[in-house]
């Protein structure tokens, strides 16, 4: 999960449309460094993420494209510069893979695997640099909106509680007998 993690906020930081232009490691850190991007990538996972300057990435994402919405923080050094390229590197991963990166115009750009050009991710950045992280994605259902828990202390999210249902008194009256109800018994005379 993480190593799948990595690999699609790894790749905020390659084959080419129309504007392609590579960005070497230097270039990609000055052009997303910091920055919020929503990214859709080619198996179907989405969200919304942000790198920093020491490595570190935070984020939302939907793995797939199925299930609920999922907060992911990497550690400072998840992503690092290495013979001009970005890579990763996720503790216990059997792979930690580099990026290529291809800036498509001035807000977006495409990450992919390097030699997996098939297995990439495209982004675009959003807002200015103030706002808050949020999905680019609808959560799955109200009922799950409902039930998530904050990510700030493990506390329950407020929700407006809705309005209660008017009762009515519950009335009893007696049981009919086995006999009357025609109830056969398991037991023979």
């Amino acid at each position: 999960m993480a190593l799948r993690a990595a690999v699609v906020f790894g790749s905020l930081l390659a084959a080419a449309p129309v504007i392609a232009e590579p960005m070497n490691a230097d270039a990609a850190r000055r052009f997303v460094a910091g920055k919020l991007f929503s990214f859709n990538c080619f198996e179907g996972s989405s969200g919304t993420g942000r790198i920093f300057n020491d490595g570190s990435v935070a984020g939302v994402v939907r793995m797939g494209g199925n299930g609920n919405t999922r907060f992911m923080h990497l550690p400072p050094g998840t992503l690092f510069p290495k013979d001009d390229r970005i890579c990763s590197h996720v503790r216990g991963a059997f792979f930690n893979p580099c990026f290529e990166l291809t800036k498509t115009s001035d807000k977006s750009f495409r990450g992919a695997i390097s030699g997996f050009g098939f297995a990439y991710c495209e982004f675009v950045r959003r807002g200015g640099g103030r706002e808050t992280m949020h999905a680019s994605i609808a959560p799955a259902s109200d009922a799950t909106a409902a039930t998530r828990a904050s990510i700030r202390r493990g506390h329950k999210a407020q929700h407006e509680k809705p309005a209660a249902a008017p009762t009515q008194p519950v009335t009893s009256a007696p049981l009919p007998s086995v006999e009357q109800a025609g109830i056969r018994t398991s037991i023979a005379p």
